[in-house]
């Protein structure tokens, strides 16, 4: 059964669903972001900017399975 989405409401201001979803996404990325940094892993990344996008679309559709976007 697919949930209809809606949208979120904070006091009299409508959000989408998607704000939610890509905000958890940032914010776990940029966690496994530090952590990697400070185990000293970050440095065989050849290509940093494109391992951090990649990460925060794998964390968008993991959170998007609990919380419905589309």
């Amino acid at each position: 059964m697919n949930a209809i989405p809606h949208e979120l409401t904070w006091g009299e201001i409508y959000f989408p669903p998607s704000l939610l979803v890509v905000a958890l996404a940032y914010g776990f990325t940029n966690l496994v972001t530090k952590a990697v940094v400070k185990t000293g892993l970050y440095r065989c990344v050849a290509f940093p900017v494109i391992a951090e996008i990649s990460l925060m679309i794998i964390f968008i559709g993991a959170i998007s399975r609990f919380i419905p976007m589309f």
